[in-house]
């Protein structure tokens, strides 16, 4: 059940010992898309680095995974249907040109992009995805660059932002495509689906 408001949400215990872990956002995608396209479901995983692991206070290390002290959280994942095809992500998805001219897009079901909090509302479990779409002039872009250490990019009159459970982003053209950090190429229209409590990640 993902989490509402006033509810507990994630709750202390060890990793389960034949569970796997992986080191980072693009690991715990490949382990997601193997498991949806085996028609399984991910089951329990654990994570000791990346930026959902950043989002979630995991500490990145090992040895806390099989202690009483990890942190259990039930987490969404979100499919991405583009062309034809079927991709998932866990932290985010980015779409954009060289220097971020022009059309550009940030999905995130995690709070942070590497050292950028560029959802600074979004949280793993809420069943929603945080989108922010748009396109800001050279000047802006800096500004926003600035500002986005902190999360303060936002709000801002060119860019629209939506929390969903699902939402389609249309492009003026084809733009790169990257998938918590892995490029998938390029797209001109994507369709995001949040899948609630889609696997238990340990931190």
């Amino acid at each position: 059940m993902v989490i509402r408001r006033g509810e507990s949400w994630a709750e202390n215990g060890p990793l389960a010992r034949d569970a796997p872990v992986v080191c980072d956002d693009a690991a715990l995608r490949g382990h997601v898309e193997q498991a949806r396209r085996r028609g399984e479901q991910p089951g329990e995983i654990g994570l000791l680095g990346g930026d959902l692991c950043a989002t979630l206070g995991g500490p990145c290390r090992r040895d806390r995974l099989n202690s009483a002290a990890a942190l259990r959280a039930p987490i969404d994942v979100v499919r991405v249907e583009t062309d034809g095809a079927t991709y998932w992500f866990v932290a985010h998805l980015v779409a954009h040109r060289r220097g971020w001219r022009g059309e550009a897009a940030v999905a995130m079901n995690a709070e942070w992009l590497g050292g950028w909090k560029l959802g600074p509302r979004a949280h793993p479990n809420d069943g929603l995805v945080d989108v922010t779409s748009g396109r800001l002039r050279w000047q802006d872009r800096l500004v926003a660059r600035r500002r986005a250490a902190s999360g303060t990019h936002l709000p801002h009159p060119a860019l629209r932002v939506q929390r969903r459970g699902r939402v389609e982003l249309v492009f003026d053209r084809p733009t790169p495509v990257w998938l918590d950090g892995t490029r998938l190429g390029r797209a001109k229209r994507l369709v995001l689906t949040v899948e609630p409590d889609a696997l238990t990640v340990v931190v």
